[in-house]
This record gives structure tokens, sequence and C-alpha cells, in this order.
């Protein structure tokens, strides 16, 4: 996966924002506000950081042990690196984003959640 495919999925979803807040070697994407990926645009090959639940984290570690590590510079029990060098389905990368995306959008506050539901009105 490249970072074009990466970056259209993150920002086609609602509420999406992206910016370089770290620098410009570090692209950012934020539902209402609260990241929910970063990737290094330096890193090659490309790696993108990740929400997950714990438990999952620690299993997708252990069946994906080359392709997905502890989040990097992040809290490793609830982020993970993803290593996109082709090993690993595009649809499997775009569930572990939407997963992610999905994590942050539950912890938003009620006012957040309703100003993205408004979104779509």
């Amino acid at each position: 996966m490249d970072i074009e495919t990466l970056r259209n999925y993150c920002i086609s979803k609602k509420g999406v924002t992206e910016g370089l807040p770290f620098g410009p070697d570090t692209l950012v994407f934020k539902v209402m506000g609260k990241m929910f990926a970063l990737a290094g645009l330096d890193a090659i090959p490309l790696s993108v950081n990740l929400k997950c639940d714990p438990e999952k984290a620690i299993s997708f570690r252990e069946a994906y042990e080359n392709n997905i590590l502890p989040g990097y510079h992040m809290n490793k029990q609830h982020w993970n690196t993803v290593i996109l060098d082709g090993h690993l389905k595009p649809d499997f990368i775009f569930q572990l984003i939407e997963d992610s995306y999905e994590l942050v959008k539950a912890g938003l506050s009620k006012k957040q959640q309703q100003e993205l539901k408004d979104l779509d009105e």
C-alpha cells in the first residue's frame, strides 16, 4: 500500500482532518481533533501507527510479528505500528484503520460525537 491509498482512505472518513503537527515527516489523521493514524512519510517501507484494542493488539503482533509491532513512540498497549511492505492484504489494513477510527470516535465526548453526527445533516 502506498501513502496516497492510505491517505485517501483515511480522509474519506467523516470528520477527519490531516496535518503535520510533529514535523514534515509524520502525516497525522484526526477525527474531531483526536489522532487515529500517524504515517511516517520518510519510513521505508511505509508504516502507520494505528490505535487498537489492547487484546487484539497482542494477538495481531503474534500473528504478524514482522508487520505489526508495538506502536513506535506511542502507548504500546493501545497502539500498533503496521509495516506496509506488501505482506498484509489491503482489506486487512483498511480494517485496522477502520478499527482505529472507531475506537477513537467512541472515546469522543458526547458533544464531539453529536458534532460528528451533525456533519451528515
